[in-house]
C-alpha cells in the first residue's frame, strides 16, 4: 500500500496548516513550537526496552538543560541492492569480483526516499529546528540535531533519566522508551541516544609491567621452536610477542611493503584513547628501527583529541598503532580519534557523555573520497546491550564500506561465550529482556556479517585463548558464505549441547584468529605486556594490508570484504587451531577443532600461502 504524503495527511492528523510550518522556521520558531505541539497526531512507541541492562540503575531525573546530540537514522530503501553488489564484488568466483562501487554509487544506494526527507524536515521544523540546525550525512541517511533534554522529551514523548553503572560509576542520560507520531514510523529507523546502554569497551586484558616479578624462564639465546608454517621461530616468542615473532610465526619474514602504491592501513580509537607518539617512537627504536622517525595521519572525528601527555597515553591506542603500523611499515597509517567529550562542564549531577561511537565514525569515513583499504577496530560490547535497530543500521554502514573495497576487521571480544566464567556459581550471563534467563552473550560489532571478526590464540604451537569470544548472533541470520562451514561444526556437537543457550541459526563468529597475549608494547615510557583480542585484530589487519600491498603492486584491486574469499578458498592458507576452548556462562564454552570453530574461526594467517592465493585471483 502506498504511504500517504505527509502534506496530505497533515491537516487530518495534526490540524495544522502549511502557513504555520512556514512560520516555524523563523527565528521565533522555538518558542512557537513549544506552544503548538503535534496536535491530533497519535504518538506511538517506536522503541522500548524492558529496563536498563544488568549493572545500570536509575539515579536521578535528567537535567532539562542538558544538551543531547540526537542521531536520527532514515531508512535506506535501496540497501538490498547495495548488499547484492557486496556479495558479487567480494566473491572471487564472480565475474564482478573487485568491481567496487564509487562513493557516489554507494551513497545513491544508501540514500533515503525524498519523501522521507521532506516529512522528517517538516517534523523538525514543527519543533523549532530550522534548516541550519540540522546536519545531514553525506548520503543524507543520518540526521543530527542538538537539543536540550526538555525539547527531546517533547519530541519523543518520553522522560530521560540519569542512569549510573554500579561497578564503574559511569553516568549517562537515557530513557527506556520513546515514541513518534504514527506517520513517522516508516520514515525513521531509530533515534539515539535513547535506549542504548552499550559501553563499547576496548578488548584488552590487564597489563603487567615487564619489570615486575615474573616466573623465571630460561631460554637459550639461539633456541627455536617450529612454527605452524614449519619454519623456525625464536623460542622467546612463547613468552613475549614482538613484531619479529609475528612475522616469523605467520611466515612473512621476507616480505617488504612499499609506501608509494596508495595502500593504507587504518586504526580506530574511541573512549579518549590517545596514541602517545613518544611511546610509538620508542617502540620503533626497539622493534623496528627502520620505522623510527616515521609518522602517521591523525584524523579527528566528532571532536576527537590528541592528548600527548604520558598520563593520557592509551594502552589500547598504543597497542593498535605499535603493532599495526609497526608490522605494515612503510605502508602509510591513519589513526581515527573519535571524540566523546561532553559539551558541558561535568559536576556531581552531570552525566558522562557516552554517545555511541560507530555512527559518527561511519558517517565521517563514508563521506571521504579516499579511505584506507584495511581498517581494524578493537572495541565492542554485548550484542544485547545494543538496540536491534542500531545494530542493523550500523552493520549496514559496514556493508557500505565493504562495497567500496574496504576490509573491516574487528576483535571478537575477551569473555569467551559470555562472561568468561566457567563456574556456574558466578555466572553473569542473563538476558536483559525481563526474562532474566541464562544465555550466551555474543558481541557487537563482531556479530555483524559484513565484517571480519578476529579471535585470539596463545603460545606456540598455537591454541585457542580461553578469553577469545565466539558464538552466534541473536540479531543477524547466518550469511550464505559461512553456511557450509558452520553447519559442519554444529553437526559435530553432541545432541543437546548448550541447548537453549545460543542461536544455532545466527551469524557465527569469529572468522579468523591471531596471537592475543603477552604483546610487548611501550606504555608511558616503559615496556609492558598486554593481552586480549585487541592484539589479534590489528595483527591480522596488518597482514591483510600486506596482502593488499602485493595485489596493488600487481595491478590488482584490494581484497575488500574478506569473508566470501576466506570461506571459499582463503581458509586453505590459514593455520587451523584445533586445541582449546572459550569458557563462560557457567560452561566450558565451545571447543576449537578441525576446520571452522566459534573460538578461532578458520585459524591464523600463513602469509606466503595467502599471498600466492590472492595473487592468483583476478
Amino acid at each position: 500500500m502506498k504511504s500517504r504524503n505527509f502534506r496530505e495527511y497533515w491537516p487530518v492528523c495534526c490540524a495544522l496548516t502549511m502557513k504555520l510550518v512556514t512560520l516555524l522556521v523563523l527565528p521565533f520558531a522555538a518558542a512557537l513550537a513549544s506552544t503548538v505541539p503535534f496536535k491530533g497526531c497519535q504518538q506511538k512507541v517506536k522503541e522500548s526496552i524492558h529496563g536498563p541492562p544488568h549493572g545500570w540503575y536509575k539515579h536521578a531525573s535528567a537535567p532539562k538543560h542538558h544538551m543531547l546530540e540526537l542521531k536520527i537514522a532514515l531508512p535506506q530503501p535501496k540497501f538490498p541492492e547495495l548488499e547484492q553488489h557486496l556479495w558479487e564484488i567480494s566473491d572471487p568466483s564472480h565475474t564482478r569480483y573487485g568491481a567496487y562501487l564509487s562513493k557516489q554509487e554507494t551513497e545513491a544506494l544508501m540514500a533515503p526516499h525524498p519523501e522521507t526527507l521532506d516529512i522528517v524536515n517538516e517534523w523538525l521544523a514543527l519543533h523549532g529546528l530550522a534548516e541550519e540546525d540540522v546536519i545531514h550525512s553525506s548520503a543524507r541517511d543520518w540526521v543530527t540535531i542538538r537539543v536540550p533534554v526538555s525539547l527531546a522529551e517533547e519530541m519523543l514523548d518520553t522522560t530521560y533519566h540519569v542512569y549510573k553503572h554500579a561497578e564503574t560509576g559511569e553516568s549517562i542520560v537515557r530513557t527506556t522508551s520513546y515514541s513518534l507520531p504514527d506517520i513517522l514510523h516508516h520514515h525513521i529507523d531509530l533515534i539515539q541516544p535513547t535506549t542504548m546502554f552499550a559501553r563499547f569497551k576496548a578488548f584488552k586484558s590487564t597489563m603487567h609491567w615487564t619489570n615486575q616479578a615474573q616466573p623465571a624462564v630460561s631460554i637459550p639465546p639461539d633456541a627455536t621452536i617450529t612454527g605452524p608454517a614449519g619454519n623456525p621461530v625464536d623460542a622467546s616468542c612463547n613468552s613475549t610477542i614482538t613484531l619479529s615473532c609475528l612475522r616469523q610465526l605467520y611466515n612473512a619474514e621476507n616480505y617488504k611493503t612499499t609506501a608509494t602504491n596508495c595502500n593504507k592501513l587504518g586504526l580506530t580509537g574511541y573512549l579518549d584513547q590517545y596514541v602517545n607518539n613518544k611511546d610509538l617512537q620508542q617502540f620503533y627504536q626497539a622493534q623496528n628501527p627502520s620505522a623510527y622517525g616515521s609518522d602517521y595521519t591523525l584524523v579527528s572525528i566528532n571532536g576527537g583529541k590528541n592528548n600527548q601527555s604520558y598520563e593520557a597515553a592509551g594502552a589500547e591506542a598504543n597497542l593498535d598503532t605499535q603493532f599495526g603500523f609497526g608490522l605494515a611499515w612503510p605502508t602509510p597509517g591513519t589513526f581515527y580519534t573519535t571524540g566523546g567529550e561532553p559539551y558541558f562542564i561535568p559536576d556531581l549531577m552531570t552525566p558522562n557523555n557516552t554517545n555511541e561511537p560507530y555512527s559518527y565514525w561511519l558517517e565521517h569515513v563514508l563521506s571521504q573520497d579516499d579511505i584506507p583499504q584495511t581498517i581494524s577496530t578493537s572495541y565492542g560490547d554485548d550484542e544485547q546491550t545494543v538496540p536491534y535497530t542500531y545494530a542493523i543500521r550500523v552493520c549496514a554502514g559496514m556493508a557500505s564500506l565493504g562495497a567500496r573495497g574496504v576490509s573491516l576487521l574487528f576483535s571478537s571480544g575477551d569473555h569467551g561465550v559470555g562472561d568468561g566464567r566457567a563456574n556456574p556459581a558466578s555466572l553473569r550471563c542473563k538476558t536483559n529482556d525481563g526474562r532474566n534467563i541464562t544465555t550466551f552473550l555474543p558481541m557487537f560489532p563482531a556479530s555483524c556479517p559484513y565484517v571480519t571478526t578476529v579471535g585470539g590464540t596463545v603460545r606456540i604451537p598455537e591454541t585457542a585463548a580461553a578469553f577469545s569470544s565466539g558464538g552466534f548472533s541473536n540479531y543477524f541470520a547466518r550469511p550464505a558464505y559461512q553456511e557450509a562451514a558452520v553447519s559442519a561444526y554444529l553437526a559435530m556437537l553432541a545432541p543437546g549441547t548448550f541447548e537453549g543457550l545460543y542461536n544455532s541459526t545466527g551469524r557465527a563468529f569469529p572468522d579468523v584468529a591471531a596471537q592475543s597475549d603477552s604483546f610487548s608494547i611501550i606504555y608511558q615510557g616503559k615496556k609492558s605486556l598486554i593481552g586480549g583480542t585487541s592484539c589479534s585484530s590489528p595483527t591480522f589487519a596488518a597482514f591483510v594490508s600486506m596482502l593488499n600491498d602485493a595485489r596493488i603492486n600487481a595491478q590488482k584491486t584490494p581484497l575488500g570484504f574478506l569473508n566470501p574469499f576466506l570461506y571459499s578458498i582463503g581458509y586453505k592458507a590459514l593455520n587451523d587451531i584445533t586445541d582449546g576452548n572459550n569458557p563462560g556462562c557457567g560452561t566450558l564454552g565451545f571447543n576449537a577443532t578441525v576446520g571452522w570453530d566459534p573460538v578461532t574461526g578458520y585459524g591464523t594467517p600463513n602469509f606466503e600461502k595467502l599471498k600466492d592465493l590472492v595473487l592468483a585471483m583476478p
